[in-house]
């Protein structure tokens, strides 16, 4: 492609006031389809959002060798899961793709090579969520992908790079959740409301006032914060979306916690926003 023809590409992408950044713990695929506290919580977090030109996500559940974009002009909702009612499966989120922010994510990022993904689509961390913050599916949306064989640094500078899409109306979305243990799930505490183990009460809180302080280099090193955050983090897939939303943040942003509950005694919720003074 000529640089011109790249230029006419991406014309509709800003410039715009900056725009606010997201972490979600999206939880169970169910939450696609119930009614429930967070759900609510996705909702109420939508209406203080400026209405962005396009969404960029980065999902748990793309991992891939290298790093690539969507860059489909109509991706398919992907039910990546298994045993789930029928209804969770018919379920389909017809957001268009956004070819041309797929080029200008590919153009901006100069750490590492991105490239054009045209079969992936829109797995259920991107979708199950943005269905809530955006039902009308009128906002064009691209994921990208967790490059499995980078450590946590390496995600979080990659993320750095993505600041300019901002200014350029674009909202990005990290999506997994902070604490993530399934093997270690109590499923039949799902209806208590807050259960949680106290290994994963220790590694969220101390998250948490990391994350409130601004202190991205121990979220970072993760890995030398001791059996807590073992637990919270087996893998980290879950985890390096929330490093991606505050690579994004800037002095002067603010940072607000949602959806801020424990679930089946090891996992987490919690949700992050950041965004700059109004």
């Amino acid at each position: 492609m000529k640089s011109s023809d790249l230029g006419k590409m991406v014309s509709h992408l800003g410039p715009t006031a900056k725009m606010p950044a997201l972490f979600v713990g999206h939880g169970n695929p169910m939450n696609a389809i119930q009614e429930n506290e967070f759900v609510e919580g996705f909702r109420r977090i939508a209406e203080t959002l400026p209405k962005p030109q396009a969404i960029l996500c980065i999902s748990a559940h793309w991992e891939t060798k290298g790093t690539r974009v969507t860059a489909m002009p109509k991706p398919r909702t992907i039910h990546d899961f298994g045993g789930f009612p029928r209804a969770l499966y018919e379920v389909e989120y017809p957001a268009p793709g956004d070819p041309e922010l797929a080029l200008e994510t590919q153009r901006i990022i100069s750490g590492t090579p991105v490239g054009l993904d045209y079969e992936w689509g829109l797995d259920h961390g991107a979708w199950s969520v943005i269905r809530h913050l955006y039902p009308q599916a009128d906002v064009p949306v691209i994921e990208m992908s967790l490059d499995y064989s980078q450590p946590a640094s390496w995600h979080y500078d990659l993320a750095r790079e993505l600041a300019a899409l901002r200014t350029k109306g674009v909202l990005i979305i990290g999506s997994g959740n902070m604490v993530h243990n399934i093997p270690m799930a109590a499923w039949n505490k799902m209806d208590t409301p807050g259960y949680a183990y106290d290994w994963a009460v220790e590694a969220g809180e101390k998250m948490k006032q990391s994350i409130l302080q601004g202190d991205h280099a121990s979220l970072i090193q993760w890995h030398s914060r001791g059996r807590a955050f073992d637990l919270a983090i087996p893998t980290p897939e879950h985890y390096l979306p929330l490093l991606y939303t505050l690579a994004l943040q800037e002095k002067d942003d603010s940072v607000t916690l949602f959806n801020d509950r424990y679930l089946a005694g090891s996992f987490s919720m919690t949700s992050v926003k950041i965004a700059g003074a109004q």
